[in-house]
């Protein structure tokens, strides 16, 4: 056939194929546009909730209007109890069902905070009002519980011991109220710290992904749709830099929300000072970060690993310690049975120290309490009460007496024995700390010094 009938042929059918629509078959092009991405988005969205928490708080409305402060007279406040005002705030976030069958949703601690009623949200539109299980703000998880009578969609947990920093990753939440929003990104980097004003949070995935309000509590995933992390914070500074917790930390934090409720407090056994000029100059250190060990106590993690009195500990896995405050934040951002690497200066010499730190239990914090600060205490109505003074002890030197009351220490309210323990636990290290104490109708401010 002549080369031009053939060409006249040809513009023929591809002016047909416009005309009427003969094109190539649709699946196709439907298989090329479902990537990885969309897969996984499809497989993991149905297990992605919404989050809507209601909170009620109360506030005080005095008689006096602002004449008479609480904290300075107590006298008044049990004279003319003060009005209080209900309030209700509602908070939104995301979580993820790690566990279809007894319908656990994982979230972070922040979005559920102080509230009196929480909702959930599945895609297809169920509402479930939720339990909570267990949280923790010292590493920002919470663990809500449905009440379920079949099976929800569920996540398939992945690991996050193995991440690759440029791997790309996908974040499904609800920011500012949208529904299973989707962004993706990649893993900017690894084992990031954090200091924010509830403490020091380590350990985090760095990614571009962006994660806005509302997507706090949401699941991180890799391109397979397996779980990697929980979105949980933005870095306000700067665009484009967002935060996850690791999968595998949280499971050892889950496991104890799921037991206790809670995450127990852990410590190697050490009391510590901070470095001083003196100090560097005796070590030959070239800078002030660090703690210098003043105490192993007996039958500890520090004691078994072989901490001696007078080494100075320089990092926490990984992270340098800056002083006995940071090393303290660090310590309540770590769990039991997970293995950390400490640097340690011995003998001017620099060796690495491996342990795992053990359970603080509430017991050995009430007995060292009593050691180190020199009084016990119990409950009283709004307040704690000493019952014993130590002989020659701080609480001794500055005079405290059983039946005084203790409203706040280190600015905390004291309200029962569980805000003793963990007010002991945050300061024990420090050589002062503030509280505000009541002895009959007087209140007053006091430094109590170690």
């Amino acid at each position: 056939m002549h080369f031009k009938t053939r060409f006249a042929i040809l513009c023929v059918l591809l002016l047909s194929q416009l005309l009427f629509g003969t094109s190539a078959p649709a699946h196709d092009g439907k298989d090329l546009r479902r990537t990885p991405v969309v897969r996984a988005v499809e497989r993991v969205s149905p297990a992605v909730v919404n989050i809507q928490a209601s909170k009620v708080y109360e506030r005080e409305v005095s008689p006096f209007g602002g004449f008479f402060r609480d904290e300075g007279f107590p006298f008044f406040q049990d004279i003319f109890p003060s009005r209080k005002r209900r309030y209700e705030a509602k908070s939104l976030g995301s979580g993820v069902i790690i566990d279809g069958s007894k319908g656990l949703v994982l979230t972070n601690a922040h979005v559920i905070t102080g509230a009196s009623n929480i909702w959930v949200r599945l895609l297809d539109g169920r509402r479930f009002e939720a339990e909570l299980a267990g949280s923790d703000p010292d590493f920002d998880l919470a663990l809500l519980e449905l009440d379920v009578r079949e099976k929800l969609p569920e996540v398939e947990q992945g690991t996050s011991h193995d991440l690759l920093i440029g791997e790309p990753i996908i974040a499904i939440g609800n920011p500012y109220g949208f529904r299973h929003t989707v962004t993706t990104g990649v893993i900017s980097a690894l084992d990031r710290t954090i200091e924010g004003d509830n403490g020091t949070f380590t350990g985090f995935i760095q990614t571009d992904a962006a994660i806005n309000p509302g997507n706090s509590g949401g699941p991180l995933l890799n391109i397979y749709g397996e779980l990697i992390g929980i979105n949980t914070a933005i870095y306000a500074k700067a665009q484009g830099i967002g935060f996850a917790i690791p999968i595998d930390k949280a499971e050892s934090v889950i496991q104890e929300l799921v037991d206790y409720g809670r995450v127990k407090p852990v410590w190697l056994g050490i009391s510590g000072q901070d470095i001083d000029q003196r100090i560097a100059r005796y070590f030959g250190l070239e800078t002030l970060n660090g703690i210098l060990v003043t105490e192993v106590f007996p039958n500890t993690p520090a004691r078994r690993a072989g901490l001696e009195q007078g080494d100075i500990l320089l990092s926490l896995s990984g992270i340098r310690i800056k002083d006995k405050a940071h090393y303290l934040r660090l310590i309540r951002n770590m769990t039991r049975n997970r293995n950390i690497e400490l640097v340690v200066v011995r003998d001017n010499e620099q060796k690495e120290i491996a342990i795992t730190p053990e359970e603080f239990s509430r017991e050995l914090i009430i007995d060292l309490a009593k050691k180190r600060w020199g009084f016990s205490v119990k409950e009283a109505r709004e307040s704690l009460e000493v019952v014993r003074v130590l002989s020659r002890s701080p609480a001794d030197s500055l005079g405290l007496r059983p039946g005084d009351r203790i409203f706040k220490i280190a600015g905390q309210r004291m309200k029962s024995q569980e805000d003793f323990v963990e007010a002991f636990t945050r300061y024990r290290m420090l050589n002062s700390v503030m509280m505000y104490v009541a002895r009959g109708d007087r209140g007053y401010h006091v430094r109590l010094r170690m």
